[in-house]
């Protein structure tokens, strides 16, 4: 039994030993990393004060554009139509290109 008391005592001696060897690696990366090397992404909260400054600031925004809305501006803003001619084209178009593709399936299966 005293050789195996010894035994326990040397293998806590050696753990003990490991254990110190560990901390001085992690104060070593710690020192090279600037911070702790297990660092985690932490979500950043905003106050209630905060987010009535934003709430309140986004609302200006849309009240000065809501306010601009009703005065003509400058601007000739034209939509861009398509006519119905081309419209048919480029249908057929695609109905030629899904077709040469159904056509390859079928023919490799």
């Amino acid at each position: 039994m005293a050789n195996l008391a010894g035994v326990v005592q040397q293998l806590r001696k050696e753990r003990d030993q490991a254990a110190r060897v560990v901390e001085r690696l992690d104060a070593a990366l710690t020192a090279l990393n600037g911070g702790s090397y297990r660092r985690t992404a932490t979500r950043r909260t905003i106050s209630a004060a905060g987010l009535a400054r934003i709430a309140a600031a986004q609302r200006a925004r849309w009240a000065k554009l809501r306010g601009n809305a009703g005065q003509k501006q400058n601007v000739v803003s034209k939509k861009k139509t398509m006519s119905a001619a081309a419209r048919k084209k480029i249908a057929a178009a695609q109905r030629a290109r899904w077709a040469k593709v159904k056509a390859a399936q079928k023919k490799s299966a």
